[in-house]
């Protein structure tokens, strides 16, 4: 089950909104991820900026549950990695798990990247 719409109903439409302005506007690293991930290309479905309760992710393989992560240098600051771990907590606590990588293992090692999410896809049960 996907939770479509489980975030608070008065923050959900402000979510969409954001969620649509990032896809818009992805990071260098995302749109290189996307552009190596869309259209079935890992043999599943991947949803780019999905909404999870009061969070939107970077990417969502709604059939394993798994959340993908692409996390830029501000990730490195003591505040945003509290607010990240508090987040992955959170996204476990309903059944997701997440994986994260940097902009530059995106970047630079795109192959062992995209092995990697492979076999956490094949590992699902």
């Amino acid at each position: 089950m996907i939770d479509y719409k489980t975030a608070s109903p008065d923050r959900y439409k402000l979510l969409k909104e954001f969620a649509k302005r990032n896809r818009k506007n992805p990071t260098l690293a995302e749109q290189v991820f996307w552009d190596n991930v869309r259209a079935g290309q890992l043999g599943v479905k991947i949803l780019r900026q999905h909404i999870i309760g009061d969070y939107i992710t970077d990417f969502l393989v709604p059939d394993c549950r798994l959340v993908i992560e692409v996390d830029g240098a501000y990730h490195a600051e003591r505040q945003q990695m509290e607010n990240d771990e508090r987040r992955e907590s959170d996204l476990n606590d309903m059944g997701y798990r997440v994986i994260r990588f940097t902009n530059e293992e995106i970047l630079y090692d795109t192959e062992n990247t995209l092995e990697i999410i492979i076999k956490e896809i094949e590992n699902y049960e």
